[in-house]
């Protein structure tokens, strides 16, 4: 990951930071508290207004694609030739020019480590997601904390924070409305959102402040499945019995896998247990 400070010259104040993840080519920009509609970039006002310091992944790329040569330009051939470059890239454009830009007095400069406010700010980034039961997600994050949000009626509430991303209820309802896009969530870059198809975003600040505090840490969570996930070769151990035995079994109904897999599924030790007793 790449940090740069955002300055703002004539002001000679420091606006926030931008982070680029090289590895997914994901820019993600984190505003200074404090700062309002007169001292923030200009399209970024609107979530300053709205009191969000963390500027999602595609209004952050789109900053940087404003202070930077447009990969449309009719002669970036040769532009890219010029600076040795194979291909378009933003992050170079932008380092090439410090990302000055004619429209504002700000710039950006490499930093070697992230600033407190930043640290602490990411301790509310998701660490693990997982898509339940009841239009749920059972979200673990850095803080160390779990929490169960419910997508289905997480705008009911009235609530200053749930006002503050009303943007995204229509977004949230499609998911809803598709289970399989719903089943396609992932942790999106360094935690800051959750992806499903990599096309819809919902920010970690928004499922940590709505969640339902759980009184389990991810620790808790990993040791309970290490120790209560069982393979097919460890279900035969325990029974006494061969894999072809097992298959019979979960064709009777008497052992039902949490998770099947060509190469082998896996079963609740409890359940295991019962077809001893």
């Amino acid at each position: 990951m790449k940090i740069y400070e955002i300055v703002d010259e004539e002001n000679n104040i420091s606006i926030g930071v931008l982070l680029f993840y090289e590895k997914e080519r994901t820019f993600i920009i984190e505003l200074q508290e404090g700062l309002d509609e007169w001292t923030a970039p200009l399209l970024l006002t609107s979530y300053v207004k709205k009191g969000i310091h963390t500027i999602p992944r595609d209004i952050s790329l789109l900053w940087v694609k404003e202070r930077i040569i447009p990969s449309g330009r009719q002669n970036i051939g040769s532009i890219l030739n010029t600076h040795r470059l194979k291909e378009y890239d933003e992050i170079r454009f932008l380092e090439l020019s410090n990302g000055r830009c004619s429209q504002d007095s700000l710039y950006i400069k490499k930093l070697d480590e992230l600033p407190t406010y930043v640290i602490n700010r990411q301790n509310r980034n998701l660490s693990d997601c997982t898509p339940i039961s009841d239009s749920s997600l059972l979200c673990f994050f850095a803080d160390n904390t779990v929490r169960k949000t419910n997508l289905g009626n997480l705008f009911e509430t009235k609530d200053k924070v749930i006002d503050i991303y009303q943007s995204i209820k229509s977004e949230i309802d499609k998911i809803l409305r598709y289970p399989d896009l719903f089943s396609s969530c992932k942790v999106g870059t360094g935690g800051y959102f959750v992806s499903f198809n990599d096309s819809i975003d919902i920010p970690s600040s928004l499922l940590y402040d709505t969640g339902e505090l759980i009184p389990l840490t991810p620790d808790d969570f990993f040791s309970f499945a290490k120790k209560n996930l069982l393979d097919t070769t460890q279900c035969s151990d325990i029974l006494e019995c061969s894999r072809q035995n097992i298959s019979y079994m979960v064709q009777q109904g008497q052992l039902s896998p949490i998770k099947e897999n060509v190469k082998g599924n896996l079963y609740s030790y409890g359940e295991v247990l019962k077809n001893k007793w």
